[in-house]
């Protein structure tokens, strides 16, 4: 599987505060067990690379 980044700057940046505020609200117990999604999406912000954006032939980045 070829993993080719197709995710801005500004989505990996709303990723990345998304999901570490759901992590911190999971780890306080404030949201419970759905704030694990927060995981989801600082694996694809990181990784530049979503996979539902594949499947549905989208990206978000202007270089790619």
């Amino acid at each position: 599987m070829n993993i080719s980044k197709n995710m801005g700057g500004a989505d990996r940046l709303a990723r990345l505060i998304l999901g570490a505020l759901l992590v911190v609200l999971a780890l306080t117990g404030t949201i419970g067990a759905w704030g694990w999604i927060g995981l989801i999406l600082l694996a694809t912000a990181f990784l530049n690379f979503c996979p539902l954006y594949r499947l549905i032939g989208v990206k978000t980045c202007k270089d790619c």
